[in-house]
């Protein structure tokens, strides 16, 4: 890692709840995550209109090189999803 970490306290409000994923939109226009539900700490059930808070850090690029085999597997599953 060339940066030293620099963790980021975000807050968000839960749009949607699906069988095994929440989604969240950032306050102030930060972006959108959707995340499995099994990554969300909580003692009671998820609701709508929550708000939920999360640390977070920078995305970094690990290695130059492309991954081949996610990138045909990728492929792959789009034509699936094209031929349907």
């Amino acid at each position: 890692m060339k940066y030293g970490d620099k963790i980021i306290y975000m807050e968000g409000i839960v749009v949607e709840l699906h069988d095994g994923a929440v989604s969240i939109d950032f306050k102030g226009r930060l972006g959108f995550l959707k995340v499995p539900m099994r990554m969300i700490i909580n003692d009671n059930p998820l609701k709508v209109g929550q708000e939920v808070g999360i640390n977070m850090s920078f995305v970094e690029v690990v290695n130059e090189e492309v991954n081949e085999e996610y990138v045909s597997n990728i492929e792959k599953r789009n034509q699936k999803k094209e031929a349907k």
